[in-house]
């Protein structure tokens, strides 16, 4: 083979895996970054939707404090949040989640709390969420 011929092969050769190697390096630096920024946005839903969670739970729960009567439009919007939780979180968070609704739920059938009794307002049942918030905080490996 002629030598011109042999260092022409060798160098389009060389040009080539190195224009390869520069194309699979690009790829798979785009797709770790791709992969990055969908767990970012995934951490960030799931976190919107458990403080989303937490506001409307506390909400009703103050409310199932101080009154008997069941308002079934201000349930909705919690239970609402309550199936966007089963689309994006854990099972776990999403069973703590129905265990703050149900007790919510419970809470509207029970005699109003006596706020003037100090040793009614130091019971540590009315923290109803603090499953819920360790589950979310698991979750999101905190």
């Amino acid at each position: 083979m002629n030598p011109a011929v042999l260092s022409a092969l060798s160098a389009l050769a060389g040009s080539a895996i190195g224009a390869l190697a520069s194309l699979v390096t690009a790829w798979i630096t785009q797709n770790h970054q791709d992969r990055f920024q969908r767990r970012l946005q995934e951490y960030s839903r799931r976190e919107r939707l458990f403080g989303e969670f937490i506001v409307q739970a506390s909400k009703l729960y103050a409310d199932s404090l101080t009154h008997n009567k069941v308002d079934p439009s201000a349930l909705v919007p919690l239970y609402a949040v309550k199936a966007q939780l089963a689309l994006f979180a854990s099972q776990e968070t999403t069973e703590r989640a129905d265990e703050v609704l149900l007790r919510i739920i419970d809470s509207y059938f029970r005699p109003n709390a006596d706020w003037h009794d100090r040793e009614e307002f130091d019971r540590k049942d009315y923290d109803i969420l603090r499953a819920f918030t360790e589950a979310c905080r698991r979750e999101l490996g905190g």
